[in-house]
């Protein structure tokens, strides 16, 4: 049984893809460790690198090149500055040197040492290989992205292995045996996570990380509603954000994030108001995040910003008065449900297309939304349910590679559809639900295998093919 934190499934890291951005940089961060137990490091002189299936195909468009670069580095992307990305890469390029790990300088260009491969590995659509030399060695080694920014090593389960996970006093598998829990132990859905992660941290570090990953989501949605022009690649799509914001804020002063919030607690909160507020927030976020900014991967960074636009929806307008405990609460139901999905289905769109990614996200942020409005667990399953049952068969299309059209759209479209979920479900009587969220888990993944793989982040049909760069 495989067992996975909250803070595995909101992760803080770079965009703008969780599987072809974050995966390859911690792929490359993996490969450094391996050559560093083999006291290989030291001597390598050549690194090569193969990227195949998704990752070639759609790499370019998503700077999975420019992971990998930053990645072997010894960059980490969870604190790295932003500012100091463009420096490295420049460097690498113009001088083809490369500082391996931080401490190896080696010859690198990245026109040749990194090659697209169009053709796919067999055991995921996103893999990548390694290779270093050296006078007397060659060491080669394959990883696959499998969403989200989880990595898996070639031949094995995990790419990690945590022994103090086998301690989980309530080992989750399924949507079932969660709700079982809760009635066995009279517990809310967050209190019985909450229960599994006091195994892995103390409560004081569970409070810390909750509350990082918060701030984190806070300043990217600020950044992006404070940020005007024009998106990178070459598809030249002008942030909305800004001006959304612009408009819905009106002439008021703050000076911080936090005083941001309280600003937006006195604006008009009309219904047409409350949907420009929340597609501003998603926007935002995936605006930062096409930027190669810095982002919460919830559970992926293509649709990072469905629960952070959820969440501020409750913080700003459903809930002013709102505390960190609802924020700690709204996080562990989300990571709980995207790891359902993620056991019983997958959170790549290169496996199952966009459904399992916005599609997730949306029942991660419906099921945290209705636990916050008073929702029973039963109720809490039901939003998730709802959410993902109408984001079922959406494809992963994206024009140019980049994770722009329709992917920024989408996320404003999935936290609206999350939102109106909880409210669904609350207004539902579980005895009279017909669909159980483990089934919506297993229907969302064979449809996901019955995909055509042109429409599986390949960039080989949809929008991606529809209309190209002549067209915007």
């Amino acid at each position: 049984m495989e067992r996975i934190s909250v803070f595995d499934m909101l992760k803080i890291g770079v965009g703008p893809s969780s599987s072809h951005t974050l995966g390859p940089w911690r792929a490359a961060e993996a490969f450094l460790k391996e050559l560093r137990e083999k006291h290989l490091l030291s001597k390598t002189t050549k690194v090569h690198v193969d990227l195949y299936g998704s990752l070639s195909l759609t790499g370019k468009g998503h700077a999975t090149d420019l992971a990998v670069m930053l990645g072997l580095s010894g960059a980490d992307p969870e604190y790295v500055p932003i500012e100091s990305l463009d420096v490295i890469i420049t460097a690498i390029t113009n001088n083809q040197k490369l500082c391996l790990g931080n401490e190896q300088i080696i010859n690198f260009n990245p026109k040749e040492n990194i090659v697209f491969n169009r053709n796919f590995l067999l055991f995921h659509a996103n893999g990548l290989t390694f290779t270093a030399e050296g006078e007397d060695f060659s060491y080669a080694s394959t990883f696959y992205s499998v969403g989200g920014g989880f990595i898996v090593k070639e031949g094995e389960q995990t790419i990690t292995k945590d022994d103090n996970r086998r301690n989980f006093p309530f080992p989750i598998d399924k949507a079932e045996e969660l709700i079982n829990y809760c009635w066995q132990e009279g517990k809310k859905i967050s209190e019985i996570v909450y229960e599994n992660e006091k195994s892995l941290r103390t409560e004081e570090q569970i409070h810390s990380e909750l509350m990082r990953i918060w701030h984190t989501m806070l300043e990217c949605t600020y950044i992006g509603c404070h940020t005007e022009g024009v998106l990178p690649g070459g598809l030249h799509v002008r942030r909305r954000a800004y001006d959304i914001h612009k408009n819905l804020i009106g002439v008021v002063t703050y000076d911080s994030p936090e005083n941001w919030l309280n600003s937006i607690k006195k604006t008009n909160i009309k219904f047409r108001e409350i949907l420009k507020w929340v597609s501003c927030f998603s926007l935002a976020v995936n605006e930062v995040n096409a930027s190669l900014g810095r982002v919460v991967t919830a559970p992926t960074n293509g649709s990072a910003g469905v629960i952070p636009a959820v969440l501020l929806y409750y913080v700003t307008i459903e809930n002013q008065q709102a505390t960190e405990e609802h924020i700690q609460q709204f996080l562990l139901v989300a990571g709980e449900i995207g790891s359902l999905f993620k056991k019983g289905a997958t959170i790549s769109a290169a496996m199952g297309g966009c459904q399992a990614e916005i599609g997730v996200s949306s029942a991660m942020a419906a099921g945290a939304l209705c636990e916050l409005l008073g929702g029973s667990p039963e109720q809490v399953l039901i939003a998730a349910e709802i959410a993902m049952e109408h984001h079922l068969g959406l494809t992963c299309d994206p024009i140019g590679g980049l994770v722009q059209i329709p992917c920024i759209e989408r996320n404003a479209m999935g936290a609206i559809k999350a939102i109106n979920a909880a409210e669904l479900a609350i207004e539902t009587d579980p005895k009279n639900a017909k669909v159980p969220l483990d089934k919506v888990i297993n229907t969302m993944w064979q449809t996901a295998k019955d995909m055509n793989s042109k429409y599986k982040e390949t960039s080989e049909g949809g929008l991606a093919v529809a209309v190209n760069m002549a067209d915007c």
